[in-house]
């Protein structure tokens, strides 16, 4: 038996929220980050649609709620500053999203 705990027991998750005005391009901005996402070893573990917020700190509105994660923070990094993330972000993302407010981020042992 060892003391050293497998990395891959690990994951550094962040819970996103957004007001997405533009639901068919942002379909498309997720169908187009997936593979890459895939390959910094990342996924969704929930993703909402949400009617109605009743309480929140943030003023922006938020109609889509998720869960993204990683094996680590580290991985998280260089997907998000991936030049081809970046080519996606700007094509679909950025076009079909109002605002973004980040509600936690955290290291999860799973």
């Amino acid at each position: 038996m060892t003391n050293q705990i497998d990395k891959k027991e690990f994951a550094f998750e962040t819970v996103v929220g957004l007001k997405v005005s533009n639901d068919e391009l942002y379909t498309n901005y997720r169908k187009a980050m997936t593979p890459l996402l895939l390959k910094y070893e990342g996924g969704f573990r929930y993703d909402f649609k949400i009617q109605e917020t009743l309480i929140s700190e943030d003023p922006r509105p938020i109609n889509r709620l998720f869960l993204i994660f990683f094996k680590n923070k580290e991985l998280k990094d260089l997907f998000f500053r991936d030049p081809e993330y970046l080519k996606i972000r700007e094509t679909f993302f950025i076009p079909s999203v109002e605002s973004t407010t980040i509600l936690s981020e955290y290291e999860r042992y799973q």
